[in-house]
């Protein structure tokens, strides 16, 4: 398997970030890690091993990236604004320097599906569903999409543009980013097992916001057996890839 590690200082962030690239062709894939993970997440969880026929095949080529999640999500006793601006601060860094770098680095010239399990989930459906122009769908896995669960129930503007079950809920009817919505794959999938209680709460939640937006989502719920576990999500990728192919 082709492998690539790739590292610069991030304007937007103000450190470095490392993204590593597997494969050296197919439908570009944006991989967040799960939660306080980086950009070696999916190969250290044997998620890469699992794909790898589709990469070597020149199917699909994984942009994996770091995360700044100890700084935002999981910085329980930082200040709450200052952990708001930083996670906006690297969805900037996602879209003002990853997007550029995928467009120039794969040579489809078709737009990235943003993937993620758990935490990563979450930062693909945030990043979709604010850029939809920039994608050609999202896979979430395990996510949890209220912001305010990370927050203990406290919002500001900020965080509510990084809060998919605020920001869609309020989306009026005809907004332009549901029609583009409409032309690309969405696609949620939680278990209801073991550690998914709130990732099922809120995918129930962005089920019936689809619903009542008439956004066209794949929501599954899968079986009381299937827990929050890396087992279940690649079984969940594998099932879900030739979708996103097809």
């Amino acid at each position: 398997m082709e492998k690539k590690y790739i590292c610069w200082f991030s304007p937007n962030l103000q450190k470095d970030m490392n993204i590593k690239v597997y494969g050296n062709s197919g439908l570009p894939l944006l991989i967040f890690p799960t939660q306080d993970a980086m950009s070696d997440n999916f190969e250290n969880f044997g998620m890469t091993e699992v794909l790898s026929n589709d990469i070597n095949g020149g199917r699909i080529q994984l942009f994996c990236v770091d995360s700044v999640d100890g700084e935002t999500w999981s910085n329980i006793w930082g200040d709450k604004d200052w952990r708001a601006a930083r996670q906006e601060k690297y969805f900037n860094y996602i879209v003002e320097e990853v997007m550029p770098f995928i467009k120039n680095s794969n040579t489809t010239e078709k737009f990235p599906i943003a993937v993620g399990c758990s935490l990563g989930g979450l930062q693909a459906s945030i990043l979709f569903f604010r850029k939809p122009e920039f994608f050609g769908g999202m896979l979430s896995m395990s996510g949890t999409y209220d912001a305010k669960f990370f927050f203990e129930g406290w919002l500001n503007q900020t965080l509510y543009e990084n809060s998919p079950t605020d920001f869609l809920t309020n989306m009026w009817e005809g907004h332009p980013n549901i029609q583009l919505y409409n032309q690309k794959k969405i696609i949620l999938c939680v278990g209801q097992g073991r550690w998914e209680d709130e990732e099922r709460r809120t995918t129930a939640i962005m089920r019936d916001i689809f619903n009542a937006k008439k956004i066209n989502a794949w929501v599954d719920f899968w079986g009381y057996d299937v827990d929050h576990d890396w087992y279940w999500w690649k079984k969940q990728i594998l099932y879900f890839l030739p979708h996103l192919l097809s």
